[in-house]
């Protein structure tokens, strides 16, 4: 099971979370999606998952997402933890620091959907071929997919 988590959407739906939701279900990858802005981290969850990705769209998220990180880590040491999103990258040392093996940048879906079948097949990522990315290490163009919304809080926000 993958879990995916946003730290920081402050109660509006993560594309972060239903986009590559889709596409890992699109897979044939079980998948959870909590928003730590509404939901808390369920402790099962995190026991559960085999890869664990953390939404990184903004340098807030990244730093909301650190003591999350630690907290995951303890819960399940031998789950893979990924962040992926735009300060992902721009974050990498902090991260590693925090026991996050796996950063993608932009573009993330089809990296977690590598990272989540390599992980449901007990086969370790190459380091010298990182997720997600084309030769030379650019980033691949990713068709769209529709977002798997299901699970997350509702579009429309009542007032």
């Amino acid at each position: 099971m993958v879990l995916l988590l946003s730290t920081y959407d402050m109660g509006r739906q993560p594309f972060g979370l239903a986009s590559p939701a889709a596409w890992l279900r699109k897979a044939g990858v079980e998948v959870r999606c909590a928003d730590l802005s509404r939901d808390r981290l369920s402790d099962q969850d995190v026991r559960a998952a085999k890869l664990i990705g953390v939404f990184l769209p903004m340098h807030t998220a990244t730093r909301l997402a650190i003591p999350v990180i630690d907290r995951v880590r303890s819960l399940n040491p031998a789950a893979q933890l990924c962040a992926y999103g735009l300060y992902a990258p721009l974050n990498a040392s902090l991260l590693r620091e925090h026991g996050i093996t796996d950063i993608l940048p932009g573009e993330f879906e089809q990296g977690l959907t590598d990272l989540a079948t390599r992980t449901g097949h007990g086969i370790a990522p190459h380091k010298d071929e990182p997720a997600g990315q084309v030769p030379g290490g650019g980033v691949p163009r990713l068709e769209f997919i529709t977002p798997d919304r299901g699970g997350l809080p509702p579009l429309a926000i009542s007032g």
